[in-house]
């Protein structure tokens, strides 16, 4: 999967699918360096992941700052946003030390990614990114098989956890307070209720809580009022309209994403 690329420059979010990547390069001995953008867009617990590995693997690791933040085209939150964020960040990569010598930048994407809308995969190809798992036929489910074949059973189920921004409805404002917030709200409901899949999505009406169908059917009235006084506590700290609603939902993909006339990218 990794022969002929030589020696490379990981971007690793600390998700599956780059972690993976990042510890079977390492393992094999391909030159590696691993670099983690840390971001108000970027879950805790993700950066905390990737330094307990970076440790425990030995790895050479450049944390970065890619300036997203900085970017009122990004922090307008468009259509294309993934696209100004890869942009920044495989600008960043390659300007950072992660590349002496010329390695190249490899990612995480696998083939479920290509049947998404995914404006960050241009950016990838404007900078010449690679994409080992795309090269080698490789899906979602054969990541977490390599994953647990390298020995990762801590990587291998992890659920999907696309970046904070995400959580923000397409073309309101990314405030990384608000993200703060709802990194807190999904830290505290995965601790409370374990599910196996879960978000806090900003709306402009207010706020919705995603659970998986299962976590969802199972939570009584009680349980749902007592999550709801905390889970507010924690969004509305921030000074936002006491009446703003919040709500809970079963989880659908994407649905803070929204393509239209009004979000198209000026």
């Amino acid at each position: 999967m990794l022969t002929g690329i030589g020696p490379m420059a990981v971007a690793v979010s600390g998700g599956v699918d780059s972690m993976t990547l990042a510890v079977l390069a390492h393992r094999m001995g391909h030159g590696v360096r691993v670099v983690h953008a840390v971001s108000p867009a970027v879950p805790a617990a993700a950066t905390a992941r990737v330094r307990a590995y970076a440790a425990a693997e030995g790895w050479a690791l450049d944390k970065i700052d890619a300036g997203e933040f900085a970017d009122p085209n990004y922090r307008r939150n468009p259509v294309n946003r993934c696209f100004v964020c890869k942009t920044h960040l495989y600008g960043a990569i390659a300007q950072s030390g992660a590349l002496r010598g010329g390695p190249a930048i490899v990612s995480g994407t696998n083939l479920d990614d290509l049947r998404d809308y995914r404006p960050g995969l241009e950016a990838a190809r404007a900078h010449g990114v690679r994409h080992p798992y795309v090269e080698a036929d490789i899906d979602k489910a054969g990541v977490r098989a390599l994953a647990a074949g390298l020995g990762l059973d801590d990587i291998a189920e992890l659920p999907a956890a696309p970046c904070l921004s995400s959580r923000i409805e397409t073309g309101l404002r990314v405030e990384a307070d608000q993200l703060a917030a709802i990194d807190q709200v999904e830290t505290l409901l995965r601790d409370e209720l374990a599910p196996r899949t879960v978000r806090c999505r900003r709306r402009r009406r207010g706020f919705v809580i995603e659970l998986d169908a299962e976590t969802l059917a199972v939570l009584s009235p009680i349980s749902r009022q007592d999550l709801a006084a905390r889970v507010g506590a924690i969004l509305f700290a921030g000074g936002l309209d006491r009446d703003t609603t919040l709500d809970f939902a079963a989880y659908r993909m994407g649905s803070a994403f929204l393509r239209g006339p009004t979000d198209a990218p000026t």
